[in-house]
């Protein structure tokens, strides 16, 4: 593939192909604001100022969640090519860098986790109104634990109705927003560019008897009595500290925890309004008690198949490599 070179003791082939898992993560509004930049003896990941939201992520919170995210599909491609990656953490230039730490024997959770990488989309649509099980959750809350972080199911009632209003408001400021709303439009419906949330992964338009605050992606419209469905699964990825590391970290629990769903056979689609907005994200960690960090809010379920978002082409990607 044009400009991949071989790295980490791999050809250039092999090398495309680890790329193509790691950009295959989830983004806010599928920005995929990753880069990366390749040496014999690593790779490191970057972050893409071009694909950053200013209005919508104005701290770039989002944006290395998604390269978070992205590094865990990368650690996942590369156990699974018998390679140990031993991964640094880089919060003043590359996101993180990647290097061989020797061999790695793939074993069955790797490669469970790998193969539900290309199956794993943000699933927008309504969800069929049946209970996630118990053993599924205690699943997605080891599975955060693993990446040493945290994930809240909102299971009170209270509790749900507090973050069910705190998503209402903070949908509600950013609709009163219009370089939110900006945004919102250059990133979605059927566009000629290399992103974004085209109509066929949009769900259906929101209506006001929706139980939850959800975004309009230009989506098509709803058949009558077709609504989603009224008590989702509501869980809150939260890290154990403040701080670009800790959305790093972050980042890669969200994704072990989305690819631990989609191989117990669940959909999830993100509520990322009280996220975006910091008052009602502050009076989010408030709710929880105040000692984690709330990264992101989901809506797990039993989805519909939805097909996958447009990619970037790995050459695209690709920074000057390492020379030295």
């Amino acid at each position: 593939m044009d400009g991949v070179t071989g790295a980490l003791g791999l050809e250039a082939d092999a090398v495309a192909e680890v790329l193509a898992t790691a950009t295959l993560a989830p983004s806010v509004h599928n920005t995929q604001p990753w880069r990366f930049r390749l040496g014999p003896d690593r790779i490191e990941l970057h972050p893409d100022p071009s694909r950053r939201l200013p209005a919508t992520d104005p701290d770039g919170r989002e944006l290395r969640l998604a390269c978070g995210a992205a590094l865990f599909n990368l650690r996942l491609a590369l156990q699974a090519r018998g390679i140990r990656p031993i991964v640094s953490l880089l919060p003043d230039s590359a996101v993180a860098e990647v290097r061989r730490g020797g061999r790695y024997p793939a074993d069955e959770q790797t490669r469970t986790l790998l193969a539900a990488v290309p199956a794993r989309r943000s699933n927008r649509k309504p969800f069929r109104d049946v209970p996630v099980p118990v053993a599924h959750r205690q699943a997605l809350v080891r599975a955060a634990e693993r990446e040493r972080s945290w994930l809240h199911v909102v299971a009170d009632r209270e509790q749900r109705h507090r973050v069910r209003e705190l998503v209402a408001r903070a949908h509600r400021a950013q609709a009163g927003d219009p370089a939110v709303r900006a945004e919102l439009t250059a990133w979605t419906g059927d566009r000629p560019h290399d992103g974004g949330v085209p109509v066929a992964s949009a769900g259906i338009r929101p209506a006001p008897q929706d139980e939850w605050a959800l975004r309009d992606f230009e989506a098509v419209e709803r058949v009558p009595g077709k609504d989603y469905e009224p008590d989702p699964l509501v869980v809150v990825l939260c890290s154990f500290y403040e701080g670009v590391l800790g959305e790093l970290q972050a980042g890669q629990a969200l994704q072990r925890v989305l690819l631990t769903g989609t191989a117990l056979g669940l959909s999830a689609s993100f509520l990322s309004q009280p996220i975006e907005v910091r008052p009602v994200r502050d009076e989010l960690r408030r709710s929880l008690g105040g000692m984690v960090v709330p990264q992101a809010v989901l809506r797990i379920g039993y989805g519909s198949p939805v097909p996958p978002t447009p990619r970037r082409a790995v050459p695209d990607l690709l920074m000057e490599p390492v020379t030295r």
